[in-house]
């Protein structure tokens, strides 16, 4: 889908809610409308008319390279100049903007009446269209493949650091443009800590080795988690990371079009409920992922809504043991009306390494 294609959608949503037109400025949904990549713009979307790509010098000719088929206009004053080229009933997005930055809006829109945009673009968002989920194939491939190298090596005697670097730096050379986030890496104790950030402990044989990391491609974040154990599991490792890899499965299985997304999160943790290890999963389930590393839906009990089809999310049940380890299992997932397609596809099983 183009961008011209996306903006169509927008003012669809617009002409429903008696709209004449949005005042995007959240860089992301500029992006999104545009392909504008750079650090500073707005975009207006008329119902009637020519959308107008709003940047400053620094941008004039990346803006006008990236974002061909709207007006350019350059200026350092967005928001005074954008809110000024408005007239009648107007949304912006109140969600983003500062208190003085909707007051230099307020002053300027003129004989404009501003109202909520309501996350109307992170909404159209949810659905990826073709362009949207081959950049994430592409950035879940290059993360696989970065992960199947790194744990084929040693591991054993190298420090958290070291090894997050090193899968950081093969992402890159694979061609991702960036990291989708800072890499959590996290050995034996450590790995009960949900956001553990790498540190200079040594991993050692007896050590659960949690990674969790992602390729960023086109803009496109993947995000995957594997758990593996350094040499022979001991029993209590082999057992929590069965009642994690079966509770994600049931989770995976779920990520089905039009299944109600609490649903999704029953699914996976009535799973770790049955185990007996439901007290010891303290995070979030799961997140749509794109554009933003974590965005709509959220996986949780008390979601309002259903699964779309073409929708990007993904699957992370764990438990966490404080001061012994613990296991996380994630999967990037797109979902369909039949099987899920799930992205990151190395093996989910407990694989030793050394």
């Amino acid at each position: 889908m183009s961008a011209d294609a996306r903006r169509d959608r927008l003012r669809e949503l617009l002409v429903g809610r008696s709209l004449d037109g949005a005042f995007v400025t959240e860089l992301v949904n500029v992006r999104y409308l545009t392909g504008f990549t750079g650090s500073n713009g707005a975009v207006l979307v008329p119902v009637e008319g020519d959308a107008v790509l709003l940047t400053d010098g620094r941008y004039q000719d990346q803006a006008a390279a990236e974002a061909p088929d709207v007006e350019l206009a350059v200026t350092r004053e967005l928001l005074a100049v954008g809110a000024g080229r408005t007239s009648g009933r107007w949304a912006v997005e109140t969600h983003a903007l500062s208190v003085d930055d909707h007051a230099v809006l307020t002053g300027a829109a003129d004989g404009t009446e501003l109202v909520s945009l309501e996350r109307a673009v992170e909404a159209l968002r949810v659905v990826k269209d073709d362009p949207e989920l081959d950049a994430l194939r592409r950035a879940c491939a290059v993360s696989v493949q970065a992960w199947e190298e790194l744990v084929a090596g040693p591991v054993v005697g190298r420090t958290e650091r070291q090894l997050a670097r090193q899968l950081e730096s093969r992402m890159l050379d694979l061609g991702a443009e960036a990291i989708a986030f800072e890499t959590i890496l996290a050995a034996g104790e450590n790995s009960a800590i949900p956001h553990h950030h790498p540190t200079d402990r040594v991993v050692q044989r007896g050590d659960l080795l949690k990674t969790d990391f992602g390729a960023r491609v086109d803009g496109y974040h993947a995000d995957c988690t594997r758990t593996a154990v350094v040499g022979p599991p001991a029993d209590w490792q082999r057992e929590i990371h069965a009642a994690v890899q079966a509770s994600q499965a049931a989770g995976v299985d779920a990520l089905v079009a039009g299944t109600p997304v609490a649903d999704t999160w029953h699914a996976a943790v009535d799973v770790l409920d049955a185990s007996g290890w439901r007290e010891s999963f303290t995070t979030g389930l799961g997140h749509g992922v794109g554009l933003v590393i974590h965005e709509d839906p959220f996986l949780g009990p008390s979601h309002p809504g259903t699964l779309d089809r073409r929708t990007a999310v993904t699957m992370e049940p764990g438990i966490y043991l404080p001061g012994r380890g613990g296991v996380r299992i994630e999967d990037t997932v797109i979902v369909t009306e039949g099987r899920p397609e799930v992205l990151t596809t190395m093996t989910r099983d407990l694989l030793e390494i050394g």
